[in-house]
């Protein structure tokens, strides 16, 4: 397994929870974003500077990805072809994108994006928590006990 991080948007504290598992596990990870990100000394983990651009870092993630292959990403268009190739995606709530959650996300996205370019106040999504912490930790714990 080889984790992908959507790192442009991804909290630090996440970011530190992956460098600290990649580490513990002996697990490959690349951090894809258009700006420069900074990364703990280590032949395991990698940043990768892609241009600014609409979707360049899903499409260079997309393109390198393998079945089985987890990536970390808040992103639901970039999950759904992660999924559909047959690969691990993962928020960094800890949500686990699924064949059978994909498209019902997916549209709900589709849906707030109309309301919102209709004009319709639809607020963000809620602060980013410790619960939230725990459960991406616990989530990724899982995940990488598979892979061994």
């Amino acid at each position: 397994m080889h984790i992908w991080v959507d790192a442009d948007a991804c909290p630090r504290v996440i970011k530190d929870i992956l460098f600290r598992a990649a580490e513990r596990t002996n697990t490959r990870m690349t951090l894809v974003a258009n700006q420069l990100i900074s990364t703990p000394p280590s032949p395991l983990i990698n940043a990768i500077r892609v241009p600014a651009g609409f979707d360049v870092a899903d499409n260079y993630i997309v393109q390198k990805l393998t079945a089985g292959d987890l990536v970390i990403t808040a992103d639901i268009p970039l999950a759904a072809e992660v999924v559909e190739i047959k690969g691990i995606a993962l928020n960094p709530r800890g949500e686990l994108y699924t064949r059978e959650n994909i498209r019902q996300l997916l549209s709900m996205r589709d849906f707030m994006d109309t309301l919102r370019s209709s004009g319709v106040e639809t607020g963000g999504p809620k602060s980013f928590n410790e619960q939230d912490r725990r459960t991406f930790a616990n989530q990724l714990d899982r995940l990488l006990a598979k892979a061994d």
